[in-house]
């Protein structure tokens, strides 16, 4: 139901008042669509069932365009006082006290944040109940430029050592540049224990490609090559969800794909906006992925053989 401007979306047992839904969020420009708050609502209720089961239980920081692309835009980690209390929040640790993080558990809780201009959620890597102890490692190969025919050649370097080390895993546009490869664990060893293993994966994989991939923190180090990025795998840092939007004209959608979607010629870190997304969810691109949690212990083994 939409009553001047405000439209009122039933999601489970809740009704969410989205304000302002004519809002224009992303503009059109060139070959880019434009969409409004309203277009968003509707992805993000269409996208929910495949989407939640990426977020429920895990602290976010929310990426926020009160005005659309063309306005302001803040990052927010702790959860506003006017938030309703049905909203789950997560307080955790930082260095001088805590953090009160929203949590994104149900489909109206999405559909709030939507009112909100949330454009993009970043979540991170572990859950509440674990807030230590990652379920997910991240490598996100980061072109130095625009090329994914560079991003797409290191993906598969990548998927192959993955194999070697028999670790599950699974690549995702990221909606911007390049891709993340999602790799799930058990969720039983800490961020450092799980960063230093990334990093190990990350560098021996740079040293048998040193002309092509480096993991040179410093951009000015690292020339025309494909940085391997292991960064985000460490406490209160984020990456961004699947399926969520990304600040960008056209609405690009971070996507998971499966690995034989590497060989299309048209794909590209951008390929899925809000108007196709839901589709290639709906495809189950990761199908039974997420429940085949890896210990890092064999891996680290393997990976400590092949280094000789």
């Amino acid at each position: 139901m939409t009553d001047g401007g405000t439209r009122r979306v039933r999601a489970g047992r809740r009704t969410v008042e989205v304000k302002r839904v004519d809002k224009v969020l992303f503009p059109g420009s060139g070959d880019a669509k434009e969409y409004t708050k309203g277009d968003l609502v509707d992805y993000h209720r269409s996208v929910a069932r495949f989407m939640l089961p990426h977020l429920r239980s895990r602290p976010l920081m929310l990426e926020r365009h009160p005005d659309g692309l063309d306005g302001p835009e803040f990052m927010q980690k702790n959860t506003p006082e006017h938030y309703p209390d049905w909203i789950t929040r997560a307080e955790v640790s930082k260095e001088d006290g805590t953090v009160r993080h929203t949590v994104c558990d149900d489909t109206a809780s999405l559909l709030y944040l939507t009112d909100q201009a949330c454009l993009t959620l970043h979540r991170w890597l572990s859950r509440t109940s674990s807030i230590n102890c990652p379920d997910r490692l991240v490598f996100d190969l980061d072109p130095a430029g625009d090329d994914f025919g560079q991003v797409r050649e290191a993906a598969g370097f990548l998927g192959e050592l993955l194999d070697e080390l028999e670790l599950p895993s699974a690549p995702m546009t990221t909606g911007s540049r390049g891709l993340h490869i999602v790799v799930p664990l058990t969720g039983r060893q800490d961020f450092d224990d799980v960063r230093e293993f990334a990093r190990d994966v990350a560098d021996t994989l740079a040293a048998a490609h040193p002309d092509r991939l480096t993991t040179a923190a410093r951009k000015k180090e690292r020339g025309d090559r494909l940085y391997l990025d292991v960064q985000r795998n460490a406490y209160a840092q984020t990456v961004v969800a699947p399926y969520t939007v990304r600040a960008r004209p056209g609405a690009p959608v971070a996507t998971p794909i499966a690995w034989a979607d590497l060989d299309d010629p048209d794909l590209h870190a951008r390929r899925w906006t809000i108007a196709d997304a839901v589709e290639k969810a709906r495809s189950d691109p990761w199908a039974g992925l997420m429940g085949r949690g890896r210990a890092l212990g064999p891996a680290r083994r393997r990976l400590d053989a092949l280094k000789g």
